[in-house]
């Protein structure tokens, strides 16, 4: 479909003057709209990844609506704060011949990183990541669709793992006895978040999903986050689910398919970073059950990274993307050696969170 028939759909502001494909992001197709006022962003939404287009739509403008109003509230940036999406006529989305589902955006123009190259900056998305869990703290998070469901379900990730290692269709669990036993030691800590939220002892909030620094635009002149951006996967869920990712990403001394696993360790000053910059970011809405957990759900989090990743070597690769056999175990291997890397911190890293309690 020519995207520059596509873009004709949308009530942007000016002219059309020109549409360029954009390379980055590997999940929907993304283009670049130029108008006459202004530049936009244009994006056909992946229906392999996201089932019901419509649902990310409801639940993406809600949110961002929601935050613009806090942000006028406050005396903030209105303009650059939040995404702002473009209508299709009396809708958020356009559906073209072929059934594909697309949408728009206003451009945002700031710094975005795809390397943390300092603990400043780490801290720094960090506050980004936790003030815009302050701007949703009173957002009925009860009324988001769950667009991929149970995605952070660890109880769930370990029930298809164990599927996968009964079934072992592709005979490869007697070459990883070691990292099935890894897993099955620590089962019980596979609830801990899932069964918090159902009891109450965590609030259900309203979850980012993909906290990755480059899911921060930030300010040219400040350097503080301007804006946090790929809401595709916000859901209802728990904060811990952003934390632990961020931690089990950004706080990694290597990249997460790294095979010599002695350069693998979360490093604490990355920890203390974030976890700074978070909890300013949030400005009291955290409870103090969900600040003390932070480290535990730095544990969870990449032991549900690992645990899907030996999952789908398990069942022969048809999940995530491979470059060689024995890919997704090296993947898995590399996760567990970050897992033991945060329970043989554990004492130090509850420390830092008690610091800034």
């Amino acid at each position: 479909m020519d995207p520059t028939r596509i873009a004709a759909a949308f009530d942007f502001d000016g002219a059309v003057r020109n549409v360029s494909e954009c390379t980055f992001g590997h999940i929907n197709g993304t283009y670049f709209v130029d108008t006459e006022k202004e530049r936009y962003v244009l994006q056909r939404i992946n229906k392999n990844v996201f089932k019901k287009p419509w649902e990310i739509m409801e639940n993406v403008v809600g949110v961002t609506d929601h935050i613009r109003k806090k942000l006028a509230a406050a005396g903030g940036d209105v303009k650059n704060g939040a995404l702002q999406f473009v209508r299709s006529g009396d809708r958020w989305y356009y559906v073209d011949e072929a059934g594909e589902y697309w949408r728009a955006y206003r451009f945002i123009a700031g710094d975005c990183y795809q390397f943390c190259d300092s603990a400043d900056l780490f801290s720094r998305v960090g506050r980004a990541f936790g003030h815009f869990q302050n701007q949703l703290a009173d957002y009925d998070a009860a009324t988001l669709h769950e667009v991929i469901p149970d995605f952070h379900n660890t109880v769930r990730r370990y029930e298809a793992f164990e599927a996968a290692v009964k079934a072992d269709v592709c005979g490869r669990a007697a070459g990883c006895r070691a990292e099935i036993e890894f897993v099955r030691a620590r089962r019980e800590a596979c609830g801990f978040i899932v069964k918090g939220l159902q009891t109450g002892r965590f609030l259900l909030r309203v979850t980012h999903n993909d906290t990755k620094l480059n899911n921060v635009i930030m300010d040219k002149k400040t350097g503080e986050g301007l804006c946090v951006i790929d809401l595709d996967t916000v859901m209802p869920g728990s904060l811990l689910y952003d934390f632990g990712d961020a931690i089990r990403y950004g706080a990694s001394s290597a990249a997460e398919d790294e095979t010599d696993l002695d350069k693998v360790f979360i490093k604490p000053d990355l920890f203390e970073a974030f976890t700074k910059g978070y909890l300013a970011g949030t400005e009291g809405a955290m409870t103090r059950e969900e600040t003390l957990a932070l480290p535990e759900s730095a544990r969870i989090l990449t032991l549900e990274t690992g645990i899907r990743f030996l999952t789908d070597h398990l069942a022969g690769d048809t999940y995530f993307r491979i470059h060689h056999e024995g890919h997704n175990l090296e993947r898995a291997r590399n996760q567990f050696k970050l897992v033991q890397s945060v329970e043989e911190q554990r004492p130090a890293l509850d420390g830092i969170v008690k610091k800034y309690l």
